[in-house]
């Protein structure tokens, strides 16, 4: 049980969470219209649509949160998959605490999700800090 709630439910929710997030960028680069956009502050839409125009970094971006998204939702190399979202998540982490504010909520979200699966995986990644 313990596993199932430190381990399971927050790696299947972060995946969960990435996994639409890319399926979003992709139908946005694909039609031009977001599925699900929340609210986003004018200086957040400026942020975005100058990495959108960009024209290499959105979908770079979302094919690294499909990435990582498939790896925590069917537990194939988990831990590399957090690591892989984890830049990701620290961008989203600062553009909600200065772009967004509103969406300060769901970043903490984020951070607690991705807390707990680091401290469950620590085994793993204590060979980068060695």
């Amino acid at each position: 049980m313990k596993n199932l709630i430190l381990v399971h439910a927050p790696r299947v929710l972060l995946g969960l969470l990435f996994l639409v997030s890319a399926v979003d960028g992709f139908w946005f680069i694909f039609t031009g219209n977001h599925l699900i956009h929340p609210p986003t502050s004018d200086k957040g839409k400026q942020f975005e649509l100058a990495l959108q125009a960009s024209g290499f970094f959105w979908p770079f971006l979302k094919a690294i949160n499909l990435a990582g998204a498939l790896s925590l939702l069917f537990n194939i190399a988990p831990a590399f998959g957090l690591a892989l979202i984890a830049p990701v998540m620290a961008t989203i982490v600062l553009f909600h605490a200065f772009l967004n504010p509103q969406g300060l909520p769901v970043a903490g979200i984020l951070v607690v999700l991705g807390l707990m699966l680091v401290w469950a995986w620590r085994d793993r990644y204590a060979a980068m800090f060695r």
